[in-house]
């Protein structure tokens, strides 16, 4: 890794480093990581494959992600959310997904909760959403030092704190600040990433959901 968390990305730009120079990591981090997300299929998704996550490299899941997408059914959570012990049962024989029967049960326990935040927000985004950082909590300059100094979060070590008292699970404060990172909660590409800027246009104009039972 570099000192300064940059690497040489070609015509004279520079990206965060920890996406190497494997083709797919690459994509996700300049077409995908950071950018502001408000759909529900989505966010439950990110969630779900952080879990999965846990203990292991992203990449490893970004890998799978497709295959995780197919027998989950698209992450749809009406549909996971009525999974039962024959659907456990084929996930936990599937080669393609990372077969860790706490991690599968978490996943068709956190959909149930989806729908329950749903009925109670009106979407999963509105309630993600209100946990967005204040201006404060974040550092001056996104430096790499700043960005390995963060793990965790004020907002979400709260978030986290919220959704286990809801039910939730594997959703611990540094899962939950990878969620919040991946889906443009906050922007942690580095200061001079030229996806930064972008990121930052993004975030500037997406309409942040609010709920519709507030």
């Amino acid at each position: 890794m570099t000192t300064d968390g940059l690497i040489d990305a070609g015509r004279g730009r520079r990206r965060c480093a920890w996406c190497g120079d494997d083709a797919l990591y690459v994509g996700y981090h300049d077409e995908e990581w950071g950018r502001p997300v408000v759909d529900d299929i989505r966010l439950f998704e990110k969630i779900c494959l952080e879990g999965f996550q846990s203990g292991l490299s992203w990449l490893t899941i970004l890998r799978k992600r497709a295959r995780f997408r197919e027998v989950f059914e698209g992450f749809d959570p009406q549909r996971v959310a009525r999974y039962g012990a024959r659907d456990i049962a084929r996930l936990l024989k599937d080669p393609g997904i990372i077969r860790h029967e706490g991690k599968i049960r978490s996943t068709v326990n956190n959909a149930r909760r989806v729908l329950e935040l749903q009925d109670e927000c009106g979407s999963l985004a509105a309630y993600a959403w209100r946990w967005e950082p204040p201006a404060a909590e974040r550092p001056a300059a996104m430096t790499w030092a700043a960005l390995r100094a963060m793990p965790t979060t004020p907002s979400s070590t709260a978030l986290s704190k919220d959704l286990k008292k809801r039910g939730w699970s594997f959703v611990g404060p540094t899962t939950v600040y990878a969620f919040m990172q991946a889906m443009g909660l906050v922007n942690d590409h580095v200061d001079g990433c030229f996806v930064r800027r972008a990121v930052d246009r993004d975030r500037r104009t997406v309409t942040r959901p609010t709920s519709a039972r507030a």
